[in-house]
């Protein structure tokens, strides 16, 4: 249950520069959000997660920007999606140290920076098809690599750090109540 809200929050996510009309915070819960339905889901009910945010993809194209879809320029964004689910399937599903959630955050954001902005240079004229514009797409992007790095730490190290932290506390009280039993 705690894994579709979560997932609700990180679509959600999504919509706040817009909601709020600005894009310059830059915090998206997407790849925290997966990695933490990944490690609590089954690996089919990775087609909910994709199916989601899907939606708020063609939401945001068509009514909020208002541009003409086009569901060739997301597939890659979408296998990104179910990658994602699948890596904190992986990697996180019943041992989550904060190792492997650091790596997860990385591996989030960095796949994420690397693929799709290898498909804005592909897919688009906004820069030339040559090495110097592939270059160039990937320098204009660090600002956003920045930004969902630190948002997918922050979402991450809350969802999988605060329940770890949450037992922690619990099993010293549980030894320091039990220490003056004794």
């Amino acid at each position: 249950m705690v894994a579709y809200l979560v997932l609700a929050v990180a679509v959600f996510s999504r919509f706040l520069p817009h909601i709020f009309s600005t894009t310059a915070i830059g915090f998206t819960a997407v790849g925290g959000g997966l990695l933490y339905f990944g490690a609590r889901r089954s690996r089919w009910q990775t087609i909910i997660a994709v199916l989601a945010l899907m939606g708020a993809d063609y939401y945001l194209t068509v009514v909020a920007y208002g541009y003409a879809w086009h569901t060739s320029a997301y597939l890659v964004t979408w296998a990104w999606y179910a990658g994602i689910c699948l890596l904190g399937y992986g990697l996180l599903r019943g041992k989550p140290s904060a190792l492997r959630v650091t790596g997860g955050v990385f591996a989030s954001a960095t796949s994420f920076f690397i693929l799709s902005n290898f498909a804005v240079w592909m897919g688009s004229a906004m820069y030339p098809h040559t090495v110097a514009g592939l270059g160039a797409c990937y320098v204009a992007a660090i600002p956003f690599y920045a930004n969902d790095m630190i948002s997918t730490a922050i979402t991450a190290g809350a969802l999988f750090g605060l329940p770890a932290m949450a037992a922690s506390i619990s099993r010293t009280m549980q030894e320091a109540h039990g220490s003056r039993i004794a």
